[in-house]
């Protein structure tokens, strides 16, 4: 499944701070809870709505319940919480990882399927099953330069990684 935040930061000043918390503290937490698997966050390039978004592998929506969750990922930012807006959070139910997208490519969404094939560009289907549940249905792509020249002017919302994608280390086993 894929965990999907959006949100903005509606005071300038804060910014900057926001940013370097989330990237350096808060998904380096979430990635250390058990049943998450990557985490990786985005700056969109233009268009309307949230600013931010950050994309999760989860095993399925109960981790967001547990214990360590709580403790280690939601809930660790009251301090940010009057400076966000546009704040949204998804469950989606998908077959693929959440794609990685390295600095010389870009995650292109849409909240439906039209704009990519137009484009004639292979995106990846996902259904909202928990929280939010809104939008119900996103699309994803990786693309690069050429292909993101194509999508120019559509529908399809650009987003550029704001670092490399975080993977869980892998569960250690002990020899007995």
């Amino acid at each position: 499944m894929i965990y999907a935040v959006e949100c903005s930061i509606a005071e300038p000043a804060v910014e900057a701070e926001w940013n370097d918390f989330y990237s350096r503290v808060k998904l380096p937490a979430l990635i250390s809870v058990p049943g998450f698997r990557t985490s990786q966050r985005f700056r969109a390039l233009g268009g309307d709505g949230p600013l931010y978004l950050a994309l999760h592998t989860i095993d399925g929506a109960d981790v967001l319940t547990s214990a360590e969750y709580r403790d280690k990922g939601g809930g660790n930012f009251a301090r940010w919480q009057p400076h966000i807006v546009e704040w949204r959070r998804n469950v989606y139910d998908s077959a693929a990882p959440a794609p990685a997208v390295s600095g010389n490519q870009w995650l292109a969404v849409c909240d439906n399927a039209a704009p990519f094939a137009q484009a004639g560009i292979a995106a990846t289907a996902l259904h909202a099953v928990a929280l939010d549940r809104l939008p119900a249905a996103r699309w994803l792509a990786v693309l690069d330069q050429d292909q993101a020249r194509l999508v120019s002017g559509t529908a399809i919302r650009l987003y550029a990684p704001m670092g490399d994608r975080l993977v869980s280390a892998p569960a250690s086993t002990t020899a007995h």
